[in-house]
């Protein structure tokens, strides 16, 4: 069946920038205030996504996720990615996110929040699956269902707050955990030209789509 293109992929069909691609296409103020949040934190460099050729068996790309509504969290959120073609391994190193929920009304919960969420999503986006064969779940221990460990943690999960006292406080604790599996396979596109469509993205998972080019988008 037919999967319509998303705004990163309209992007690079349009060989736009993609966090200039969204600016010129967010039809919200509030959108547009975490957007540009983010990047500036993040020290956007406006280039098409995957504009050069990989080099090497590690390749690293950025990728940028939103989400929120009228009356919902606007998030904007930068991811940068590590990837290893020999081995498949996906590392995120870098988080940068701009969170507006109305009233912030506790700036150290709403940052120890949106950590955690970030955190566990990248645990699930890069590792965490429930297997099972035809009778059973398979995945009972840590060793068949494992987490991320401490070493796998980004270097740095930067938070930038927007509060906006002339709204009522809103939802804090998902909007940014929702941000990371778009932002992530965003990030793993601009390094390799690979377009993952599947969770988690395993080492397996990305080695099969390296070495399959149909798995390639554009």
């Amino acid at each position: 069946y037919h999967v319509p293109l998303l705004p990163p992929e309209l992007a690079a069909a349009a060989g736009m920038d993609a966090l200039e691609f969204r600016l010129k296409h967010a039809p919200r103020e509030r959108g547009v205030a975490v957007l540009k949040a983010a990047a500036e934190r993040a020290n956007w460099q406006a280039r098409p996504s995957h504009a050069h050729a990989p080099q090497g068996d590690v390749v690293r790309g950025r990728g940028i996720a939103v989400l929120g509504g009228d009356r919902d969290t606007n998030i904007a959120g930068v991811y940068e990615v590590a990837v290893n073609r020999k081995t498949g391994v996906v590392g995120v190193e870098r988080v940068v996110i701009a969170h507006e929920c109305g009233l912030v009304v506790n700036p150290d919960g709403v940052r120890n929040q949106v950590e955690g969420g970030v955190v566990q999503s990248i645990s699930r986006a890069l590792k965490e699956e429930v297997t099972f064969d035809r009778s059973r779940i398979t995945s009972l221990d840590w060793a068949t269902y494992p987490i991320i460990r401490f070493d796998e943690i980004p270097d740095a999960i930067e938070i930038v707050l927007l509060n906006r006292p002339d709204l009522p406080p809103m939802r804090v604790g998902e909007p940014a955990s929702e941000s990371v599996w778009p932002g992530v396979a965003n990030a793993i596109y601009d390094a390799t030209g690979v377009r993952m469509r599947q969770l988690p993205f395993t080492p397996a998972r990305m080695l099969a789509a390296l070495a399959d080019p149909r798995r390639a988008a554009l």
